[in-house]
């Protein structure tokens, strides 16, 4: 038996074995760069039979840095990683964090232990992302590239954007340059972070010089039209159900935006089960967006809601 309850920062797990929390905690330790500590407590202790019952806790922490975030390094993080930019994106979270400048495309990743001897805090979350226009695009070839690690699936390229409240005024093309040269083309959205203007509070960027700092970071290429690609998306996913309580999710920004990251990143769907959708509800919408897509290759069968498909509890697996 287990179960959870949602905290204000967190979650808390309960199980009735510590077996059963110590597999959640080799998990979590698998997949996610994190830390944990131990502590138990004597909850009960029969003198006559030297029966003591305990209760276990395992305080798991998990890194704060989040996939399309804006980071800044730290002087000794950023040595570590052959003297990478301190302003770097965070491209992936698996079991390490990993890192990419942006301006030269030097990638590096940070394992636990790493991470948390010198921890650093993103300077742009991804709701605090601009969305910007793309008004004209040059690649970028000939680059002196130093000692490191260089990404080979981005491209440099030399970009003029426009933000998209400014469209249709006298406002001057921002430039700055992007490792989005390979999917990015004139007329395109994309989503960046605004450095001349934001208000940073972080005490390592507070020391960086301006000159050092891009007018805007573009980190993510965005789709138009969401409403009719959440509709036309081709799979679904398996989720639990508490009990009856019915939970929508079809208007939860969140749960959408981790949909488009699977459609969008091969590599972070690899360990995902996706269930094929009934063709009349998403072929329609499906034939007109312009966005990634899943291949039917890559789905399982579609997901039929029999008696037998609930827990122990009777709590019923939907998507």
């Amino acid at each position: 038996k287990q179960w959870y309850q949602r905290r204000v920062r967190g979650i808390n797990f309960y199980y009735n074995a510590k077996n059963n929390a110590r597999k959640m905690v080799d998990f979590m330790m698998a997949v996610i760069p994190c830390q944990y500590k131990t502590s138990q407590e004597l909850v009960s202790h029969d003198i006559q039979s030297n029966v003591f019952n305990y209760k276990y806790t395992f305080f798991v922490e998990i890194t704060r840095i989040c996939k399309d975030e804006v980071v800044c390094l730290p002087l000794s993080v950023s040595r570590y990683l052959n003297h990478m930019s301190q302003i770097a994106i965070c491209t992936r979270i698996s079991d390490n964090i990993h890192l990419m400048d942006p301006l030269t495309l030097k990638i590096g990743q940070l394992n636990a232990g790493q991470y948390f001897r010198d921890q650093f805090d993103a300077i742009c979350h991804q709701k605090q992302l601009r969305e910007f226009m793309v008004m004209n695009i040059e690649p970028v070839y000939n680059t002196d590239k130093q000692y490191g690690s260089y990404s080979h699936k981005h491209q440099l390229a030399d970009v003029w954007v426009l933000p998209l409240n400014s469209l249709g005024t006298d406002d001057q093309e921002i430039h700055t340059r992007t490792h989005l040269g390979n999917i990015l083309q004139c007329g395109d959205y994309v989503l960046g972070f605004d450095v001349a203007h934001a208000v940073v509070n972080n005490a390592v960027f507070d020391k960086m010089k301006q000159s050092q700092l891009p007018d805007i970071i573009l980190v993510k290429k965005i789709y138009p039209e969401k409403v009719k690609r959440n509709k036309g998306r081709n799979f679904r996913l398996r989720r639990l159900r508490k009990g009856s309580v019915t939970e929508t999710v079809t208007d939860d920004g969140d749960y959408n935006d981790f949909l488009e990251d699977l459609e969008e990143d091969p590599e972070l769907r690899k360990n995902v089960n996706l269930y094929k959708r009934q063709k009349p509800q998403w072929m329609a919408e499906a034939e007109e967006v312009i966005a990634p897509k899943v291949g039917l290759e890559e789905l399982l069968d579609d997901l039929v809601l029999e008696p037998a498909d609930t827990d122990e509890n009777g709590n019923m697996l939907t998507e």
